[in-house]
């Protein structure tokens, strides 16, 4: 048995020491849950696709296997190195987003993927823990030195990215983005009237959505008259999250997850539900609330304010997205088409997700000289 002491200096005993394992087991607790729900809904999928049963079961576990190497990866990381990997990690999925314009195959109106050497890549999700962590590092700079132009940077390579991502159109992905950067200005003592500025023009860029392109305008006025349009979709995932009760109808009796189309990404959820009832619901909402509040209150006794923000920013990019997705499913929001983090089926979505949490065990990990600092007060 291979046993790590604390005087151990190498890099990996170095990281078991320092990083947060009650947040890390949580996230490893959600991976197994998606590897579960993956196996109950996505079968179903498959044959209705004409390909073996278990064909999106093989690829995700490939997808895990990546996921949890990256993730472990970027978490060793220092404060430097999670900066440099998100600057590379921006200018691709700059790159991509941009490819995606004039190569991106069109999929249900928008241009969101690429396809490289037989795999499907969505470079938004990897663009949205790279800005974060771009734009917490010029609002860190000029929070320490008020010369800096860090909130004018932080608006400009904003505006570039909300551009390209209505482009495709993404406005999903544009809302999310946004609400976890206007968060980080407040951290960073943005004046309320800014907030109030930046809400109004994300109110306008609704409305003018809604007026401009047809698709959004499909969706919210379905939204508000069920009447009006196909709600097909939504309809079964409620059906299935009924038909579950509280404890479900057991694992692998479902049957509404044969009809639901996206049983396997957007409404694994409604799976969930079918098959293990209310109370595996809500045991999903609490991991994802505890890897959010967990990872906040790490970051109460911070005093790096790029650590602040950054962290803060991917927890909240993390905790909104799933928060959206269930709330989909549950027909309280519009249909977004957002993954349920590390439980929907999904390579680039598994991937930047790893990536995301992996850079906030990296940026929560408390240093050894804080450890010992504490062992000694104590």
């Amino acid at each position: 048995m291979i046993t790590l002491a604390r005087s151990d200096n190498s890099l990996v005993s170095r990281w078991w020491w320092t990083v947060d394992r009650w947040l890390l087991v949580t996230v490893l607790l959600l991976i197994a849950s998606g590897i579960l729900l993956t196996l109950a809904a996505s079968p179903a999928v498959a044959e209705r696709l004409g390909l073996d049963s278990f064909h999106f079961v093989k690829r995700q576990l490939v997808y895990i296997i990546a996921g949890l190497g990256v993730l472990v990866s970027v978490s060793l990381l220092s404060q430097r190195g999670v900066k440099r990997l998100a600057a590379a990690l921006f200018l691709a999925g700059l790159a991509g987003v941009t490819l995606t314009l004039f190569y991106g195959p069109e999929i249900k109106g928008a241009t969101r993927w690429l396809h490289l050497a037989g795999f499907s890549i969505q470079p938004s999700e990897f663009l949205k823990p790279a800005f974060i962590v771009i734009s917490a590092w010029m609002l860190a700079e000029e929070f320490r030195s008020p010369s800096f132009p860090g909130r004018k940077i932080s608006i400009g390579l904003f505006l570039g990215v909300a551009a390209l991502l209505v482009m495709q159109p993404d406005f999903g992905q544009t809302f999310l983005i946004g609400v976890v950067w206007m968060g980080q200005l407040v951290m960073a003592g943005m004046p309320l009237v800014w907030l109030a500025g930046f809400s109004g023009a994300g109110l306008v860029a609704l409305v003018s959505a809604y007026l401009l392109v047809p698709h959004v305008a499909r969706r919210i006025d379905t939204f508000l008259d069920p009447a009006s349009g196909d709600t097909y979709q939504i309809d079964t995932a409620l059906n299935a999250i009924r038909a579950g009760g509280l404890i479900g109808r057991g694992p692998g009796e479902g049957s509404i997850k044969k009809v639901l189309p996206d049983a396997h990404s957007d409404f694994i959820f409604a799976v969930a539900g079918e098959e293990f009832g209310a109370m595996a619901c809500l045991g999903i909402l609490a991991l994802f609330a505890v890897v959010v509040l967990r990872g906040l209150s790490r970051l109460l006794e911070e005093e790096d304010a790029f650590v602040v923000f950054a962290a803060g920013g991917l927890l909240a990019l993390f905790g909104l997205q799933a928060l959206i997705n269930i709330s989909v499913n549950l027909a309280v929001i519009p249909a977004k088409g957002m993954t349920l983090p590390f439980i929907s089926y999904g390579g680039s979505s598994m991937l930047a997700l790893a990536i995301t949490m992996g850079m906030v065990l990296a940026l929560t990990r408390r240093s050894n000289a804080r450890l010992s600092g504490r062992r000694l007060r104590r």
